[in-house]
Formats: structure tokens, sequence, C-alpha cells
């Protein structure tokens, strides 16, 4: 079923819809909006089978408005995500298309955000709900009438969410739901547990695939670096400093971690700037225009923030936090090497993201290339290299015209023209130490990435599972805490299960979480031990596979 002329006007939306998706800029529907809006808006259940990046949340969120009645103040649509992340991601591609509809209220329900304010939304007549599955059980739990007035339900990425353990919230939430509502189910793919969803809870579904082809960026040279998400900040400014670009800009998950590093570029001296969510459309214009005429170096965005750019000075793509997915990947890289000029893109990933770099270069259809971090030497010789290059055009006529003044000054300090020269150098690095062993110090440190093969063999048998039960939990990185919870394999516990619950309740980035280690009759996590007691307290009412997660500090003897 398809849409074929006419645009977004032809599927006879809402006028006002209409105009908030004009004035986004939009004008032709993609593959997966073409399909879905006409069987959503007639009422349809679907099943949509499309990756992130291709415009599905448009898909859902256009038709689902275009039914929404702002007289009615109560709860009409429910969308499920499976990330706090994604979660504000939808609700604010619905804020913007719902901006000439009045009347019409959207509520992001999540976990690390107080309760109170959500329930009080949903009571107040929000009529668009997004929500992640864990909070949006606990709010059954205060009042299980919440959702009795919604008539259509959209599960967004309904793969990731049964990876992160949410399948028995998901049974929660269908059963508070009305049967007579409309079921619309987004996943990447349809493994048997999504088909078995789809058959218990979807009438008569129509079927959408959107078909990914492989996607080739032979234009752009990529690398990737394995390291510790700890150590990122460090590793990016490791790389900075060997890097020849022009303009670059680095992508990361957050708002946060775009205010963060952008922070920590400023601070070595770079012309960096954050572009996120927040940033007013005026002074997003503002850090565009710097950097394209050169007022700006660097600018670290989120993929949201970053829709749009085009700047073609632009010779550098580091991709310092892993996209959700391999279009995002390309999408993100294909910011260089535009116009015919020469583009890098650098990855970095942590030893857990292994496969998803694997995905990447199935995907793209090309290997990944794995680089070091510069070593001492390498950074010594390119910040040489720099004062080099900053002081050569100064040389020739500097005799004569500052000749006189290096006289009287040695002779007034007292010391020798070397001395001087010296003095001025340090003032010029601002006091920073050309030396092989200070550069040393400064380097982080990376995960052991040699290849299995050449990894030394394990001697003696496997430890039985007494012996794991028993054994030492291995050092802790610095800034980490150990938490412990009696939930367990004996449980039906997976170390996926404790990553979603935390993610989504705990609102932690994923490179926040450290390792998670699950014995036979209990589970040890490694926290931020900053701001620990409060993420606690947070985690203190979350449920795992519908019992109670516990976690409380590990104290070691």
């Amino acid at each position: 079923m398809t849409q074929e002329t006419g645009g977004f006007a032809a599927f006879n939306l809402n006028p006002n819809i209409l105009a908030a998706v004009i004035a986004t800029g939009y004008e032709e529907p993609s593959a997966i909006q073409q399909q879905s809006i006409p069987i959503i808006m007639a009422g349809q259940d679907m099943i949509g089978q499309a990756q992130t990046g291709t415009g599905k949340t448009a898909a859902f969120a256009l038709p689902i408005l275009h039914c929404i009645d702002p007289a009615k103040r109560e709860p009409q649509a429910l969308i499920l995500a499976p990330t706090r992340e994604l979660a504000l991601q939808v609700a604010t591609a619905f804020e913007t298309y719902a901006k000439q509809m009045p009347g019409v209220t959207v509520v992001a329900v999540y976990g690390g955000a107080p309760m109170g304010p959500q329930l009080k939304a949903i009571r107040n007549g929000a009529q668009i709900v997004v929500a992640t599955p864990g909070r949006l059980c606990d709010h059954l739990r205060r009042d299980e009438k919440v959702l009795s007035t919604v008539n259509h339900l959209v599960l967004d990425e309904a793969d990731e969410m049964l990876k992160l353990g949410f399948m028995d919230d998901l049974e929660v939430i269908f059963k508070a739901l009305p049967a007579t509502r409309q079921t619309v189910l987004f996943s990447a793919t349809l493994p048997q547990s999504i088909r078995a969803i789809a058959e218990r809870h979807l009438r008569d579904p129509q079927h959408v695939k959107i078909q990914t082809k492989t996607q080739t960026v032979t234009a752009i040279e990529q690398a990737h670096l394995l390291v510790h998400a700890d150590q990122k900040t460090s590793a990016v400014l490791s790389l900075l400093e060997v890097e020849d670009f022009d303009a670059l800009i680095m992508f990361v998950r957050t708002k946060q971690a775009t205010l963060d590093l952008a922070s920590a570029l400023e601070a070595k001296g770079y012309k960096a700037a954050a572009l996120n969510g927040d940033i007013a459309q005026n002074q997003r214009e503002r850090v565009i225009e710097s950097l394209k005429d050169g007022r700006l170096d660097i600018v670290v965005a989120t993929d949201v923030a970053a829709r749009g750019l085009d700047v073609p000075r632009i010779t550098h793509v580091f991709n310092v936090d892993m996209p959700y997915d391999p279009e995002s990947y390309v999408h993100r890289i294909g910011r260089t090497g535009r116009a015919g000029r020469e583009g890098r893109a650098l990855l970095l990933v942590t030893p857990r993201e292994r496969r998803m770099l694997q995905v990447i270069e199935r995907v793209t259809g090309q290997k990944v290339a794995e680089v070091r971090l510069p070593d001492a030497q390498a950074v010594l010789d390119a910040r040489i290299k720099k004062l080099t290059n900053s002081l050569s055009p100064l040389v020739g006529d500097a005799e004569s015209t500052h000749g006189d003044l290096l006289d009287r000054l040695t002779a007034d300090i007292g010391c020798s023209p070397r001395a001087l020269a010296a003095a001025l150098l340090r003032k010029a690095t601002n006091g920073q130490a050309l030396t092989l062993d200070a550069i040393e110090k400064e380097r982080p440190l990376v995960p052991n990435n040699a290849p299995r093969g050449d990894r030394p063999e394990r001697t003696g048998d496997r430890p039985d599972r007494g012996d794991r039960e028993r054994r030492a939990p291995v050092a802790l990185a610095e800034g980490r805490a150990r938490c412990r919870t009696a939930l367990g394999a004996r449980d039906g516990i997976a170390a996926k299960n404790l990553l979603g619950a935390i993610l989504n309740e705990g609102g932690l980035a994923r490179e926040a979480i450290g390792r998670i280690q699950v014995r036979d009759s209990f589970s040890l996590v490694e926290l931020p031990e900053d701001g620990l007691e409060k993420l606690l307290t947070k985690l203190k009412d979350t449920r795992v596979a519908g019992k109670q997660l516990k976690l409380r500090r590990y104290r070691e003897d």
C-alpha cells in the first residue's frame, strides 16, 4: 500500500499537522512513512520492520496525531520506547508535529525523574504518553486505570525492549489497556519473541517491511579505536594531537555529554562548541556559521541536533559514542568527504560494543581498520611540528624588528639569549612540558584488544559453579562502586536485564555502568561512585523479571 505523489499533503492529514511538517523542512515522505501512514490512519494494527533513521517516528506520530481529539483531556495514545533517550526523542517529535494543534499535550514518562509530576500530567489530560515500560508499570501500580482511555498503542524498537528484559512489564501494560485499542509494532528484526507478541496482542496486522540496502562509504577513510568508556575524553584529546584536521564534528549520545566534552576541549585550547536539542534555533545557526567560517573548529553534537548540518570544511568525524544502528553510523560519517575532499572517520569502541562494530562492517560492506592511540613519541613530534609551524612565519624579519629588544631584555634580566628563548617557549606552550615522560603520564589506559589467538592459553580446568560463586570480584576502576543484588542466574536474570532496568530507572548513560557479573544466587554491578546513594534511592522500587532489585552497596571483606 503506497502513496504515489503529492508529498505529505496526499495523506489528507489535519492541516495543522501538515503545516508543522512543512515547517520542519520535510518535503517528501520516506518509504516507511509512505506505507505506514495510510494503514495507521485507517485504524488497522500493523507490524513495521524498519531500522532507526528511516523516518519511522513520523510514520506513527503523524497519523496518531491526526486521530487525537484535543477536546478530550485524557490519554489517547501510548508509545513505548526501550530507553529514556529514545522516549525523550519521540516525545520531542510529537511536540514538534503538534505545535499548531492547540490543546494537545505530550508527557514523557521514564525513570530517573520524579514520578509525581509525570502522573499529574497524565491525570491532567495529556493525550500522548511516551514511556519506558519499567516506569510505566510503576505508575500502574499506583493507578491501574491510568491507561483505560488509550485507543492507540505503539511499541517502538520492540526487539530492543525484549533484549533489555521488559517482556514481563509489557504483559502488565497490555492487560491494563482496552482490548479495542489499535496496536502498532515497530522492530528492526522480527525474532520469534516478537512474532509471539504479535500473535497474542495484534488483530490481523498489516505488514510493512523496508529493505535496508547495503550502504558503502568508500570515499571516507574509516578506523576504530578500542577504549574504556571512562577514558574516552582522554583518548579524544590524544587523537586530536596527531590528526591533521580542518573542521571536525564529534557525535555523542546525550545532551550532557555534548556539554562535558565541549568544555574539556575548550579547556585544552580548542575552538569547540556543543550542539544539542536544548540549544535554541538562533544559537544553533550561530554555531553552524562559526564552524563554516573558521571561528569554530570542533562541534560536539547529538544525532538529533546534527540533522541538516552540512559544512564542506569538515574533514573528520569522531564517533565518540557508538551509534544505535549502522544507518546512523553511515549518516554521521557522511558529514565528511564531501565535494571531492578527503574524509576521515574514527569510531571509539568499548569492549562491550565490539558486536555492533561487526554489524556496521557487515552493513557497509567495509572493514573498519583498527588503530592504536598515538604513542608518546608521535604526540611529542606532533606538538613540536605545530609549534614549528606557528613560529616559522615569524622568524624572517624578527631579528631586524625585535633584535634590539632581545639585547635589552637579556641585559635587564641578566640571562643568556638561550634562557630567554626557553622562557618565551614555555609561555608560548602554556607551560606544557614537551618531553616523552610528561606525555606518557597523560595517555589513557586502553583495553586488552589482542585477538583471541594472541592471548595466552587457559591452563587447568574451568571452575565449577561453586567456585564461580566464591571467586573474588575483579578490581574496580577508579570512580566506580560495586553494588549487589540478591537476584542471580537461578532467578532467570541475565546481565542485559539488569542493564536495562538500571538504564531506564536510574537515568544513566550506558557507558556509566561498568562490569555486570551474574552469579547463581546474586549479581554484582559497577556503578558511578559519585551520586551513588541518590542513584540507589531512585532504584529502590525497581523490579526485574517481576522481582525487586534491592540493589545495595557491596562491602568487600
